[in-house]
């Protein structure tokens, strides 16, 4: 049986709002297996919500380019973490992510960006070793994505910007359409800004056919399990179950979230609403959110310990 120590409690604690008895309980039910714990605790109703692990932010710039190209456009988001927000205020680190953006667009996977020349003709991984020795601050290239479309707009919008185009939040979005390229942009834009805006009920998919069918049946089995609490009959089971399902694609699907700006509407709405002054049919084919840090784990200085083993050395 494994272990179920204080940490893992605080854990589970953190990651659901669950009372501390109730984490290790669960905990100990699935011989402290964290997401089993956290459906167990949902199935129980103890889960105040399946909210993810905290997301320690780490420094640095998120920066998004987008260029024309032929009746379409291309564009690039990218993350470049420094260990210090300073760094990110740098006019030499801002100049050299502006610049790795721009080659993402056409080398998005981390191996080849990093051996793609700068305009000074070194590789981008040597300049930034030339970044590190000038600046004395580690820095690392951690992950791009781009999309492109055509004919039609890949939208770009940042969100807390530092300098132009780069900041903590970068999105892309793109449209696929025949109609006015000035319409698109402007629609493309508030839809970015949308998806900027979404967390922590952030889009997975643009479509409900794209979801996840695993993550669907999981939420199926949680939503039925919580259902069957309340002692109804099983076809009134299964009908709860649905509409609990419609709300969670209203959550993780794009086009069916509420527009920020006018909730009445759906996104699709909006892009359909677009249509009219775009003069031609409008698609959603592709989106990118990247956040600053999502996912990175710093780690967590006990001070009092290091000035005590300090005093005892």
């Amino acid at each position: 049986m494994a272990q179920i120590t204080a940490s893992l409690v605080k854990e589970l604690r953190e990651k659901t709002g669950a009372g501390m008895m109730d984490a290790k309980k669960a905990l100990v039910e699935v011989d402290g297996d964290m997401d089993a714990a956290i459906d167990w605790l949902r199935k129980k109703g103890l889960a105040k919500a399946a909210k993810k692990a905290d997301r320690v932010a780490a420094e640095g710039l998120v920066a998004v380019t987008a260029v024309e190209r032929g009746n379409g456009m291309a564009a690039a988001a990218l993350e470049v973490n420094s260990e210090t927000d300073f760094v990110a205020r740098n006019e030499l680190f801002q100049n050299a992510v502006s610049e790795i953006a721009t080659l993402a667009v056409d080398a998005p996977e981390t191996e080849a960006l990093l051996a793609a020349k700068m305009a000074n003709g070194s590789s981008v991984s040597d300049t930034m070793t030339n970044l590190i020795a000038t600046i004395g601050e580690n820095m690392s290239v951690r992950r791009a994505s781009a999309l492109a479309v055509d004919p039609g707009v890949v939208a770009a919008y940042v969100h807390n910007a530092s300098a132009e185009n780069m900041g903590k939040i970068g999105v892309l979005i793109a449209l696929k359409s025949e109609g006015d390229k000035a319409v698109l942009a402007e629609i493309g834009r508030k839809i970015a800004m949308h998806v900027a805006a979404a967390s922590p009920a952030a889009a997975v998919a643009i479509t409900e056919s794209e979801v996840d069918q695993a993550i669907v049946q999981k939420e199926r089995d949680v939503f039925a399990d919580q259902a069957r609490q309340s002692g109804k009959p099983e076809n009134i089971v299964e009908k709860m179950v649905e509409g609990r399902l419609r709300k969670f694609y209203e959550e993780v699907v794009l086009l069916k979230q509420a527009f920020v700006f006018d909730p009445d509407k759906s996104v699709a709405d909006a892009l359909k609403a677009a249509e009219a002054d775009a003069g031609a049919p409008i698609e959603l084919t592709g989106f990118v959110r990247m956040v600053l840090g999502e996912g990175i784990e710093k780690k967590e200085e006990d001070f009092a310990a290091e000035v005590a083993a300090a005093v005892k050395g």
